[in-house]
């Protein structure tokens, strides 16, 4: 059985100082509580000892129990990039938790062997938060992919949810793909943001629509991972916007 932990005022005090100047962390709060339950202090709090909490409070072993029971499938996403994995990642500038498919079932309580197929996010160009928030083989601007792609209006689309902060971006991680495939074993790939590549793709409703620079690129990107890009994403904002070639 899941149990979640209380994310305090003083969890995000803590993230607010030092943390989110050093690596730009969103200060949520989650990994200094995270911390705290490791070392199993008495002063962490979990869900279910929180009386106003108790109404939202289920067992997720019986609702994954009857889940399986009824052969219904379950989607489990999982939170981040791979390259931000605590244990896997560029460390120290990586996210509180490993975020790779091991690890969020693990999270879930979710055995290895239920699992039919993995599909991995893949943006056509990398993004860190903006700030000192870790490496970039070869950073862009926004100006720049506008340029290459014939979109305007980049930059106010590419704020942070929470800090507003204006993303960094750079060029394919080729090495960083490649990484993530094997420590990932995706059965598939979803490719999103092929619009950036070439804003004639937000037009597109077939693989044979898009552009042929966008074709190559996919291609390399089934090369380098071993997997099939079974999704695209031409556009979020668009009527049919998702390319689907899965065979599943």
């Amino acid at each position: 059985m899941i149990v979640a932990k209380v994310i305090e005022d003083k969890d995000q005090e803590i993230e607010a100082g030092d943390l989110a100047e050093r690596i730009s962390s969103t200060a949520s709060g989650t990994g200094s509580a995270t911390a705290r339950r490791v070392m199993r202090g008495a002063d962490v709090r979990l869900a279910r000892d929180v009386p106003e909490l108790q109404p939202y409070i289920r067992s997720t072993d019986e609702i994954l129990e009857r889940a399986y029971a009824s052969r219904w499938r379950i989607m489990l996403e999982g939170t981040q990039g791979s390259g931000l994995s605590l244990y896997h990642g560029r460390y120290p500038k990586v996210t509180s938790r490993d975020t790779n498919v091991a690890g969020c079932l693990a999270e879930a309580g979710i055995a290895p062997a239920r699992v039919r197929k993995v599909v991995m996010v893949v943006r056509s160009y990398p993004i860190r938060v903006g700030g000192e928030s870790g490496h970039l083989t070869t950073e862009l601007t926004w100006e720049e992919i506008e340029k290459r792609s014939g979109l305007t209006g980049l930059a106010e689309k590419e704020l942070t949810s929470k800090m507003k902060k204006l993303r960094r971006v750079g060029e394919p991680e080729w090495d960083l793909l490649r990484q993530a495939a094997l420590q990932n074993a995706p059965t598939d790939i979803a490719l999103t943001f092929a619009d950036y590549l070439d804003s004639e793709n937000a037009v597109a409703w077939r693989f044979e629509q898009l552009t042929e620079r966008t074709i190559e690129f996919i291609e390399e990107i089934e090369r380098v991972s071993g997997a099939r890009v079974s999704l695209i994403s031409t556009g979020f904002m668009q009527y049919r916007g998702v390319i689907d070639r899965r065979t599943w």
